[in-house]
């Protein structure tokens, strides 16, 4: 990578890292990586309203290939005493985003000035840590014909610059889910008057063992409870509306899937026994993330090409990650750069985005593009 693309980029990652944003709300932050991008490029831009993309046309009938970047922050104080400190109280970018975008632009930069025999779009993607931006970005693959896309995410706990590939599922299905019973009030000292949603929410959190068990699954499955939230703090009335909140998440979707069913199942089932009203809602959906494995051993090959340390990761992650909804659409794969063993890790106050790491991204990017 040339050394001024990659003073660039890691001067962009400083001020998109003093700037965070959360999912959603990107708008700073998206039109600076846009400005970024027609300052220092050619590149075609395309602004899409929460995302955008760049394009670089190497001409009718070549390939279609796509590289992506999540650029949402999170809501998490900055305690880190840096030169580039958010600037911006409670929301940072504490898992890597400023950087994966850095990294894009400064492919961008590289391509822009050196050329390829492909088509090559940089999409830059909002609202990755609710799952929203994926969702709203995959009809870019079909308008475009997107052939195959790439994407990296930094990754602590594994060693400085190695990349980590796996094949098949890299990350677990999951989603947020609100169980909402409704009965009815009365005094405490009679119960027996109302409708206390109480014993039917702990009889639904006493079913969640058995429907996780490994005996019942073929993959990893996964319900956490996150909250418990049943009356008010009243201590003359007997509750009358409580909510279970749960995080549930599957290695396989259809495993999530039965799992969602049997949750509603178990709640619907305590309700009419109890006589309660029940509904369910749903939040952060993530799909599963499945690699292709011709994807995945083309990020093999650049690696050996360019000398880097190629880790085959045993299993998938059990975080999500929306970048699964483009490799519904088409083939694709996400590797893992890593940090370094004992570097903290993302979503903790001490982490902050490696800026060494730019290059390593920037030089499989460029690999990626050429095969």
């Amino acid at each position: 990578m040339e050394t001024r693309n990659l003073e660039l980029a890691k001067q962009l990652r400083h001020e998109l890292h003093q700037h965070p944003e959360l999912s959603n709300h990107e708008v700073w932050t998206k039109q600076h990586l846009i400005d970024f991008i027609k300052t220092h490029t050619k590149l075609e831009v395309v602004d899409k309203g929460l995302w955008f993309y760049a394009i670089y046309r190497a001409g009718e009938g070549k390939k279609n290939i796509a590289f992506r970047a999540d650029f949402d922050a999170l809501p998490m104080e900055e305690r880190l005493d840096i030169p580039h400190a958010s600037q911006v109280p409670g929301v940072s970018h504490k898992c890597g985003h400023d950087g994966h975008a850095a990294s894009l632009a400064g492919f961008a930069l590289e391509v822009d000035q050196k050329g390829a025999d492909k088509n090559i779009f940089f999409l830059f993607q909002h609202a990755e840590e609710t799952g929203d931006g994926a969702a709203e970005c995959a009809s870019f693959i079909k308008e475009h014909h997107i052939e195959e896309i790439f994407a990296y995410h930094n990754m602590s706990g594994m060693a400085l610059h190695s990349v980590n590939v796996i094949d098949g599922t890299a990350h677990c299905a999951s989603k947020g889910m609100t169980i909402h019973m409704e009965g009815s009030p009365a005094h405490a000292s009679q119960p027996e008057d109302g409708v206390n949603p109480a014993f039917a929410i702990a009889k639904v959190i006493d079913a969640i063992p058995e429907f996780i068990s490994p005996e019942n699954n073929k993959g990893l499955v996964l319900c956490t409870v996150v909250q418990v939230d049943i009356g008010e703090k009243a201590f003359g009335i007997s509750a009358s509306k409580g909510n279970l909140l749960l995080t549930i998440r599957a290695l396989y979707e259809e495993e999530l899937d039965k799992l969602q069913k049997n949750l509603e199942e178990a709640a619907q089932v305590q309700a009419e026994k109890y006589g309660l009203k029940v509904n369910f809602s749903y939040n952060d959906v993530f799909p599963e993330t499945v690699n292709d494995k011709e994807s995945s051993d083309k990020i093999r090959q650049v690696c050996v090409q360019k000398g880097m340390q190629v880790i085959e990761m045993q299993e998938a992650f059990r975080g999500s990650e929306d970048y699964g909804h483009y490799l519904k659409l088409t083939k694709g794969a996400m590797c893992y750069i890593g940090n370094g063993e004992e570097y903290p890790q993302v979503h903790t106050y001490e982490y902050d985005f490696r800026d060494d790491i730019i290059e390593t991204a920037v030089e499989l990017f460029k690999g990626l593009a050429e095969l």
